[in-house]
Parts: C-alpha cells; structure tokens; sequence
C-alpha cells in the first residue's frame, strides 16, 4: 500500500487517485470502491451521483483550477489535493492558502505531483497537511524536513500573527 506523510506522520494511503486518460471523458471514467480522489472536472460532471455512493470522496485541483469551483461543495469533500504538476508552478499553494482562508476548509489539503522534501515546509505554512512525495522520494527524510525551522517570522495560514506580534504579546519578565 502506498504511503504519505499526513498531520506529520507517515501513514498508509487508502486514497485511489484518479486521472483521465487521453480521449476518457468524465462520463465514461469508471468509479472503483472506496475513497476517490477525482479530478475536479469528474466531480463537477457527476457530484450527485459519487456523493451517493462513495461516503468518502476528494477532488484534486489542477495548478490552473481554482477553489472557487468547489465553493459550494467543500463541506462534502473529505479531501482536497492541490497538484503542483512540477516542483516550479507554485500556483497550488495559493489555491491551498485560499482553500483555508477565503473558503475556511478545515478538512485534508494533499499535495499531489512533483512534491519534493524542500517545499514541504512551504507548503504546510499554506495551509497543505498531507504530502504524496514523487516515487523516488524518501518519507522518513522529508519528514525530518518538515522539521528544520522551528519558527517562522511572517504571518501566514500556520501562524496568523508575525514574529513581532507574537514577541509583543508576551508579558514582560
């Protein structure tokens, strides 16, 4: 069983991510069992008939999707994957950061892709809390990796207040 790293722990995928072949479209693409990662474009041609059957269901967005097609949907969706289809389009991390800010998703954020060790850390300040690294990739490294900043100066979705608000909360000693 594959495995990613998931809230900082590694842990075995039950997830089937699903694509479209070359010439499938979202009607013909057939549904296995259990939990489904779709691409967006199968969920917005059959949500109906997938919420129906697959009581855990996700959709992964592409680089050039945004969130705002699932605005209406997101308390249906027990996952949603943010694809960086190579390790320099970084546009995933803004539908990441959208997904938690604008749209107040509280559920999984997976990064799908090109995901390597050095973006982890990047990638949980937007708001991702689940990483499917490439094949070639070791887990228990990139685990560490999530690991090397013990603090971080700017706001952002991991810690709203910036370095100087939080050192300005403290009482005096």
């Amino acid at each position: 069983m594959p495995k990613i790293i998931k809230n900082e722990q590694i842990v075995d995928d039950d997830w089937q991510v699903l694509t479209l072949a070359e010439g499938e479209t979202p009607a013909s693409l057939t549904l296995p069992a259990g939990p489904l990662l779709l691409p967006l474009a199968v969920w917005l041609a059959r949500r109906d008939e997938v919420a129906g059957t697959h009581p855990q269901v996700g959709v992964w967005l592409d680089s050039d999707e945004g969130p705002e097609a699932l605005a209406a949907d997101i308390d249906r969706l027990t996952v949603i994957g943010v694809n960086f289809p190579k390790f320099t389009d970084g546009r995933s991390y803004s539908s990441a950061r959208l997904l938690r800010e604008r749209y107040r998703y509280t559920g999984e954020i997976r990064a799908l892709g090109d995901v390597l060790q050095d973006q982890l850390f990047f990638m949980r300040r937007c708001g991702i809390d689940a990483y499917a690294l490439r094949a070639d990739k070791d887990l228990d490294q990139a685990l560490a990796g999530l690991r090397v900043f013990s603090d971080s100066y700017q706001a952002a979705v991991d810690q709203p207040q910036p370095a100087f608000r939080r050192r300005n909360a403290r009482p005096a000693a």
